[in-house]
């Protein structure tokens, strides 16, 4: 029996029509290297055949009675293909803007329980003949790195060569009658006390690490800290999409330059971006904007099951802070002490509490936060989610046909409504933006001040390569100047920083 763990059926609680929790992706092709040419009724049949023996594309949810316990997976036996891939082409001219509206409602659709929690939508005439494959998946079925190994199973290294192999097949989960259900719901419940009870104790210790943490300024930022902006209230089910290339190379040749990390400078770049953004718009906070950084605990975590096998620290992006290179260096200390933190923190701590997620309770409350605009009434908790997910270093192949781009989209939530994801492929960095419609309807504008930002911190760096590494500046520059720098920067006027017109293309 193959039940879902609490952090997977979460993401099934929480969800509304509003708050869609899938996952999305824009998988830009060249149909041209694919031996037999392209054509949609082989594309189908082919991904019928890659994914029939893969359980998370064939299985469907079932219910526990009553609503005991959390739900478990079982076999479709009525799969159909026809069901899960859909044909769809671009209005004239098929280029960027055409794309990104069809995108955009195509991630504002809820996927149907009653079938296995996925869909495709295989998009023709964008930019002069290639391929879109728009792909949506439920958060209860992956995380970002479980989600990225899943393509693996419709791509290969050759336009002509079989699938990756993703090692031993998985088999389906059995379906146990009603009454074993029940019975296991009935002592699953029993034994939720005592699982309670060990918690309490290093839960509470945490909490003290924590508090010790901020008193010494180690701790990571926050939560409830965040000021608030134009994106972070009540969300709709709208949803508006845009994305943008960087080059590899050139976060690569930063992070080696200044001592960091690729995570720090991804941050530093998104924080500039959305200080611009936002300058321009004067909606610019005086504080920091906050973000949830989501991390794969997939190698620390002693689980077998669940899908999603994540935790998450905080982060401030650097918004106040209008110098690239300064942005740069606190991000990488901020940082720094934020993973030290998180590592004190046990990979299965949000999977442990996730277990006492109650279906009805949670889906009451989330429909009541949403009626009562309640994400409008307190301290913001996070002004937006960013993701940074490791992709393939070589060309890979969708069907035959060579992926040029892979733009990866996470979900949006009340009192957060923008999602920035970014992933690695083949020497580029892939940046996919979402947000809810309503709340941010020029996300294009901000997309395209990412490639801007990362080329003005470039510059920043070749200006000053013979310098002292960030690291090593970080720690020889005093506590006190650095402050009271800081604090005269906030009061001098900023700088607008107008975005470049260019359209982001694949």
């Amino acid at each position: 029996m193959d039940r879902l763990s609490g952090l997977d059926a979460s993401f099934l609680y929480l969800e509304t029509p509003e708050q869609l929790l899938h996952v999305c992706g824009l998988i830009v092709l060249d149909p041209s290297t694919m031996p037999n040419g392209y054509s949609f009724i082989d594309v189908k049949s082919e991904i019928a055949r890659r994914v029939r023996d893969v359980p998370e594309f064939t299985r469907k949810l079932r219910k526990v009675p009553l609503g005991l316990d959390h739900p478990i997976w079982v076999k479709d036996t009525h799969f159909d293909i026809d069901r899960h891939v859909h044909r769809l082409s671009l209005p004239a001219p098929g280029g960027y803007a055409e794309l990104n509206e069809l995108a955009g409602h195509l991630a504002g659709l809820q996927l149907d329980r009653s079938r296995p929690l996925w869909e495709m939508w295989i998009i023709e005439g964008y930019d002069d003949g290639k391929i879109v494959v728009f792909t949506k998946m439920h958060h209860a079925t992956v995380d970002g790195v479980s989600g990225s190994n899943l393509i693996s199973h419709l791509c290969s290294l050759e336009a002509d060569a079989e699938p990756l192999s993703l090692g031993p097949k998985t088999r389906h989960g059995r379906s146990p009658h009603r009454a074993e259900l029940l019975t296991r719901a009935v002592v699953s419940n029993a034994t939720r006390p005592v699982l309670a009870a060990k918690l309490l104790s290093p839960s509470a210790q945490l909490i003290t690490k924590t508090v010790g943490r901020a008193r010494e300024g180690t701790a990571m930022a926050a939560p409830f800290s965040a000021p608030r902006t134009s994106f972070n209230g009540t969300i709709t089910g709208h949803r508006a999409i845009a994305f943008a290339d960087m080059d590899l190379e050139d976060i690569r040749a930063i992070k080696t330059a200044t001592g960091t990390t690729v995570n720090d400078v991804v941050l530093a770049v998104a924080g500039g971006a959305l200080r611009s953004y936002l300058l321009d718009r004067d909606e610019l906070p005086e504080n920091s904007l906050l973000a949830t950084v989501p991390v794969s605990v997939r190698e620390e975590s002693k689980r077998s099951g669940g899908a999603n096998k994540v935790s998450a620290l905080f982060a401030k992006l650097g918004t106040d802070t209008e110098d690239p290179l300064e942005r740069l260096e606190d991000m990488a200390e901020n940082n720094r002490n934020a993973k030290d933190h998180h590592s004190a923190i046990s990979a299965e701590t949000l999977q442990d509490w996730a277990e006492f997620a109650a279906p009805r309770t949670f889906g009451l409350a989330v429909r009541a936060y949403a009626g009562l605009r309640l994400a409008e009434k307190h301290p913001v908790v996070h002004n937006l989610v960013i993701s940074n997910v490791p992709g393939p270093p070589m060309p890979l192949y969708f069907m035959g046909a060579e992926i040029l781009a892979l733009y990866p989209l996470g979900p949006v939530f009340h009192g957060a409504g923008l999602n920035v994801t970014v992933m690695s492929n083949n020497g580029k960095v892939h940046v996919g933006l979402i947000a809810c419609r309503e709340s941010m309807p020029e996300v294009d504008d901000l997309v395209k001040r990412f490639p801007a930002e990362l080329a003005a911190l470039k510059e920043a760096v070749l200006a000053q390569e013979t310098a002292t590494p960030i690291r090593k500046r970080a720690s020889t520059k005093p506590p006190a100047k650095k402050a009271a720098a800081k604090a005269a920067a906030k009061k001098a006027p900023a700088k607008k920083t107008p975005a470049k017109k260019t359209p982001a293309k694949a």
